[in-house]
């Protein structure tokens, strides 16, 4: 298979730090594996937004699109927003994407939800506040 094209999606914010996680989770996406490329969005407060980043896809030299929200849990943007901004109806999960010359599969990535990983990360977060408080 050719490039793969990721949307990184966050929430976005008024203050910096979640548009720095998502360029930051990018970047270290970058490190790990960079057959990707990857472009991120925000659903509100930062820019670019979805409809903006797609669109800066399509000049790239991509065979398929991943749409990965950066998100925990399910939610409104989950379920609703994000779909409906990729042309995604009735939960499904697969679409297509048009690029300038020709038509490429658009696959919506589930949010990160119940992961071990998450629970080694929250404990390494709990044992760092534990050592600042003896």
């Amino acid at each position: 298979m050719g490039k793969v094209g990721l949307l990184l999606i966050g929430h976005g914010s008024r203050l910096p730090y979640n548009k720095e996680l998502v360029e930051d989770t990018a970047r270290l996406i970058t490190e790990k594996d960079g057959t990707f490329i990857i472009k991120c969005a925000y659903m509100e407060k930062n820019t670019p937004g979805v409809k903006e980043a797609l669109e800066d896809f399509k000049g790239e030299d991509i065979e398929l699109l991943v749409a990965a929200p950066l998100f925990l849990a399910k939610g409104v943007h989950i379920l609703e927003d994000i779909p409906m901004l990729l042309g995604l109806e009735g939960g499904l999960k697969k679409g297509r994407f048009e690029l300038h010359n020709r038509v490429i599969p658009l696959v919506y990535a589930e949010p990160i939800g119940n992961d071990p990983l998450l629970a080694e990360l929250m404990i390494r977060n709990v044992r760092t506040a534990i050592r600042t408080y003896r």
